[in-house]
């Protein structure tokens, strides 16, 4: 390429290299690739090197070289982050460092009910690891069979079961990170009650990567459930789902461990564009809920609960149709169906991603705000909205005009941001609720948010990472 100046010098990726074993360094361009790109495609990367160590002390080591050259680091565990957080930049300098060899998972402790885990331990495994030891991990994404629990907890991860247990943040005790001096912080404790000082911990989880290498953590485990059950209910409106959320907290309590939001446009999506889904109701409507409650008490526990709840809201006239999953394969489905929304979108041309939170009470009216704003800025945009109800984070999409033109649509990107985030902040929300700010919002973030909170944050990243080498570019 006419500007392969830019990338590493081939001394310094020697350098590099000698500290992995020659393996473990990717220079190829082919073995490189799947590393410079995100899953939306909106970021493309270049680099020279990708680093794999297998070890925390290799860790340390890169980093030590990386501070001692200047050199900027870009932490990745499964590139599946929506943001652009694990993707480096268009210049070539920045060396990629992959978690992925650190996949063990280090104890499993079942009288504290913790786990310890690697960074590069893939979701799925660890969630399949927890229910092998009778326990569970209730960390749920779309994207659990390749995420990685470092991205998890650098991206402070949300999913489906936030509204009883909790982000990722919630779910972590303690960690392992090695800063950008190579210097390594051990923080692997189990204990739920510690007041000795600044929660160190918390500075990491969610920060990104950008203040040091999150290595290994200490997580939280939960009893399994003795019963669990999910229902697909047909609702005339957001505001009948609000109600429907009020009924099954005051009645189910803690045991109300998932309440999504499905519009009546993304359910059409995903009949007509995935594959394999049945229609969970015999009947449409304009607003669905997708609800699960789980009982730590029994089977019949749980089935009472959903029944009186559903029950009471068909009685009220609160709900419509509804159906109750008559197996685990039938539940498996209805969550299937949920899960499948994002892909289910595509199809339908040139999307507008918006990932927000508002006070659960205001959803309703800042669906109806939203949607008005959007229609000014792009006239026959499709608002796609679903999300996670029960912790008032909406993924409040945008399709092009059904008849539209993609390259128009997208044009109008920044404008359809903004009339959405607007809103959010009218409503004393959030631009960014489980995805993290990466590249994509960094600019907005500063620009909009509190000048104390940004330069407090600043203060943060000076403070840890003076060189500047932790990557760079993102968040702030």
């Amino acid at each position: 390429m006419a500007d392969a100046a830019l990338f590493l010098d081939s001394g310094l990726v020697q350098r590099f290299a000698e500290i992995v074993g020659a393996r473990h360094a990717l220079t190829s361009q082919q073995d490189i690739a799947p590393y410079l790109i995100e899953p939306r495609g909106l970021w493309h990367g270049r680099t020279s090197l990708v680093l794999r160590p297998g070890s925390v002390e290799e860790v340390s080591r890169i980093m030590r070289l990386a501070t001692e050259t200047g050199t900027p680091i870009v932490p990745q565990s499964g590139n599946t982050g929506l943001v652009g957080a694990q993707v480096p930049d268009a210049g070539g300098g920045q060396v990629v460092l992959s978690l992925s060899r650190l996949n063990r998972i280090r104890e499993v402790d079942l009288l504290s009910n913790t786990v310890t885990a690697e960074a590069g331990v893939i979701l799925q495994t660890l969630q399949e690891t927890a229910a092998q030891a009778g326990r569970l991990f209730p960390l749920s994404l779309a994207a659990q069979g390749s995420c990685q629990i470092g991205g998890n907890l650098s991206s402070n991860a949300g999913g489906t079961n936030v509204l009883a247990y909790g982000n990722a943040r919630e779910l972590c005790l303690g960690v392992e990170v090695v800063l950008p001096t190579g210097e390594v912080f051990d923080d692997l404790r189990k204990l739920k009650k510690d007041n000795t000082g600044y929660d160190l911990k918390n500075l990491f989880v969610g920060a990104e990567g950008t203040l040091g290498v999150i290595t290994a953590a200490v997580l939280k485990l939960f009893p399994m459930p003795k019963g669990r059950e999910v229902a697909f209910v047909g609702l005339p409106s957001a505001e009948a789902a609000l109600q429907l959320f009020a009924m099954a907290s005051d009645r189910a309590g803690s045991s109300l461990t998932a309440f999504e939001l499905i519009g009546q446009r993304p359910y059409d999506f995903t009949l007509a564009h995935a594959p394999g889904v049945v229609r969970p109701l015999t009947s449409d409507s304009p607003w669905y809920v997708l609800m699960e409650i789980s009982s730590g008490r029994s089977a019949e526990d749980a089935r009472g609960l959903i029944e009186d709840i559903l029950g009471a809201a068909i009685e009220e006239d609160v709900a419509g149709d509804a159906v109750i999953a008559a197996s685990l394969s039938q539940a498996e489905a209805l969550w299937n169906f949920r899960e499948v929304l994002p892909e289910a979108q595509k199809p339908e041309g040139a999307s507008i991603k918006h990932d927000i939170s508002v006070p659960i009470a205001a959803i309703p009216a800042f669906i109806a705000k939203a949607g008005k704003a959007v229609e000014q800025v792009a006239p026959g945009a499709r608002p796609v909205c679903f999300g996670h109800m029960g912790d008032g984070n909406l993924h409040y999409n945008v399709s092009r005009p059904a008849d539209g033109d993609d390259a128009a649509f997208l044009a109008l990107y920044r404008a359809v941001n903004d009339a959405v985030h607007d809103v959010v902040r009218e409503f004393s929300g959030s631009i960014s609720a489980e995805h993290g700010i990466g590249q994509l919002k960094r600019d907005e973030l500063i620009a909009t948010a509190p000048p104390m909170a940004i330069d407090l944050m600043r203060r943060v990243k000076a403070a840890f990472d003076p060189a500047g080498i932790m990557n760079p570019g993102k968040v702030i």
